[in-house]
Parts: C-alpha cells; structure tokens; sequence
C-alpha cells in the first residue's frame, strides 16, 4: 500500500493550476496522490498535468471525498465558498489547505475556525509567504536586537492589472455578490500576503492583537471594490501600515519593512529575499529557502510537525478584512487622476508607486502623505 496521502483539489482552474502543479511535484516525491478534482466543469485530459493520472472528477465536494477517500482537500474556489467546503471537509474528517483570504468576513472566519476545532481537523490556510525560511531568520534578527527596539512594520505592493482581470470571473472587483460578502479587494486578495507578512514580522497575527484599523480605499477601475489602498493596523506592539495597488506605473516585487530605531529589514516575500540595513555596518542581503505549505500539512498529519498557518495565525489579517469590509464604498479616483495604457488595457495612477513606497517608508497613509485624492481615513475600533 502507497503512503502517499490521497488528496483531492477544488479548484483546479485559474489560480488552482498552481496547485495542480504542486500536487505533482509532492505526488512524484511519493507524499500525497491526487485522488479527486472538483471542478462544476471536469477538467478534459490535457488540462491534468503528466504523472497525475485520471483522478476522479465530480461537481460534489462531500462526495468525491467520501468516494475516493481522500485525507486532504486542498480548496482554491471563490472566496464565499471557502467556509462552507472548508466544513464540508472538515465534517468528513478531512484535513484542509485553504487558499487565502480563508474568508470574506469576520463572522464567516469564526465559523470556519469553530467548525474545524469541533471536528478536530487541521486546516492550514495557504498564506504561502508565511512558510519562507525568511520569517524564523528575521524574527531571530529582531530578538538580538539587530535594528534596535521595532517602531512598526510597513508593507508595499506595487502590481499592475488590465481590464480583464477584473472580468475573469463573476466575482472579481466585488465587494460582494448577490447579498453575500466577497471581499476581493486589492489589500484582502490580491496583495493579502504583504498584509498577513506584515503582521507575522511584528508578532500580531492572532485577532486579538489587533486594537484598531484605519482605512483608505479607492478605486481607478470601473469595479465595486478596491484597486489602491492603504491601512494602517493599530497593534499591541505597534502600527502596521500596507499600502497597494493594481495600477502602477512600473510594477515591482512587493516587499515588507520592519522599521528599528537603528536600522531596518526589508523582506521581498515572493522572493524569499532579505536585506539587513544598521547602524555601523553594511547593508546585509541573503535568500532563503521555503517550506511548502501542503508539505507542512503532509508533515504534520504523518510526523507531528507543527501547522505553519493554522487560522488562529491569520485572526489579525481577518481583522483588517472585516474593517475593510465595514468601511464605506471605495472611492472612485477623479478622471484626472489615472489614464489608460492602451497597449496594455489597464488604468495607471500617476504618482502611485512613489506613493506606495512611501507609505511602508513612514507608516503614513495616502490622505497623510498629501494624495489630493485621498478620502480621510475611516478608523475601526474592535
């Protein structure tokens, strides 16, 4: 008999490719076998990668879980979905990669998290960045006193999205859909790592950490949610403040910056990229490595292994979620304060990626940096 954990994956199109990829690469290292796909369209042959077979499709989550056996689902579908087959999952007894955000408000966070600690599952939720080897290294840094006392963490997202991003599928750009919550906004979905890294850096990952958000959202896109914003989380060891957008002039890496009284760390979290910057001493870069995610989880259903993201570790993320959802609408960015690249299809911001930089630079938000188009902040206070 394999070892191999039998998993199934719901959501194998879009971003679920990625992990089709990573199912293979984990299946040809013999730790899981992909068993099931679920997909309202079955996927046709060529869209399975070589060396995963012909695993079983079906439209049904439950039963494709109770028909193959699978010890693992890996769910990568719309961000309403997520609770409801994270449980259907979790009820069967089968534990749980859950692509991020893991929810689309704060009340569904808490019924996904309650509903797996009652059925005594694991779910790690697939904030990817929060597996470099980085996070440790920087965290020991920090200890030693390396940049002095830690005033705050800032983060910065610079990406850029043309006009058919937006019209992917039904759910992209909303707010929400239909009456029920989506929360796909530049800050909770797209850029959500620089966010949820942010937090983790500081050491405020868990809800309670968290004593207040202030919020500025806006949109260049003809869309209902946010395209460029910025937040500035109040924590119990200080401000974190992310600003993003999908309308930037150059597109960059997106990077957190923890800012010391003698110095600073910059983390390239897609890169797994670290540069030390002090007080008597020259600048400091190495890489680090990486633990995969659902190689964690495989871990730790086989050898122990501690869960890198189980939800408690994303509680204070989900608060910046929930402020984000109960701030006012995004507001609309003046005509004259983005234009289109027609080459490209998408709406640029002048200015934005300066902007952008600056806010993870001082911890200020746009309205505080001087953005003519900036609304005043909205605070939350839970």
């Amino acid at each position: 008999m394999s070892t191999a954990l039998p998993v199934v994956l719901a959501g194998a199109r879009g971003h679920g490719r990625r992990h089709l990829d990573n199912i293979r690469g984990l299946q040809q290292r013999g730790l899981v076998r992909l068993v099931g796909i679920c997909e309202l369209t079955p996927l046709a042959p060529h869209e399975i990668p070589d060396g995963l077979g012909a695993p079983a499709q079906s439209s049904d989550l439950g039963a494709l879980l109770d028909a193959t056996g699978a010890r693992i689902a890996v769910i990568c579908t719309p961000i309403p979905t997520h609770t409801d087959l994270a449980l259907t999952a979790a009820v069967r007894g089968v534990h749980i990669l859950l692509e991020k955000p893991p929810a689309p408000s704060y009340a569904e966070f808490r019924r996904l998290s309650d509903g797996v600690a009652a059925a005594g599952v694991t779910c790690q939720i697939g904030f990817q960045s929060l597996g470099s080897l980085a996070l440790p290294a920087i965290r020991k840094l920090i200890a030693e006193g390396a940049v002095g006392e830690v005033v705050g963490v800032g983060g910065a997202g610079a990406w850029a999205r043309d006009e058919a991003y937006f019209r992917r599928v039904p759910w992209s750009g909303k707010r929400r859909l239909n009456g029920v919550d989506v929360a796909d906004g530049v800050l909770t979905n797209p850029l959500a790592h620089a966010v949820a890294t942010a937090l983790a850096l500081l050491g405020t990952t868990r809800a309670d950490d968290v004593t207040g958000v202030e919020t500025e959202l806006l949109r260049a896109n003809d869309i209902e949610s946010d395209d460029t914003s910025c937040v500035r989380v109040r924590t119990r060891r200080g401000p974190v403040a992310v600003a993003a957008t999908l309308c930037a002039e150059r597109p960059g890496e997106p990077y957190v910056m923890v800012h010391g009284e003698r110095g600073r760390i910059t983390f390239w979290y897609k890169q797994d990229r670290v540069l030390l910057q002090r007080a008597g001493h020259g600048p400091e870069e190495t890489e680090y490595g990486r633990t995969d995610l659902l190689e964690n989880l495989v871990a730790h259903l086989t050898t122990g292994q501690e869960p890198l993201v189980p939800p408690a570790a994303t509680g204070a993320f989900m608060e910046v979620v929930e402020a984000i959802r109960r701030a006012p609408e995004p507001v609309a960015l003046p005509a004259g304060a983005w234009r289109l690249l027609p080459g490209e299809n998408r709406r640029v911001v002048p200015g934005i990626d300066g902007l952008v930089a600056a806010c993870a630079d001082t911890l200020a938000l746009y309205s505080e940096l001087g953005a003519p188009w900036a609304p005043p902040k909205q605070v939350s206070t839970r």
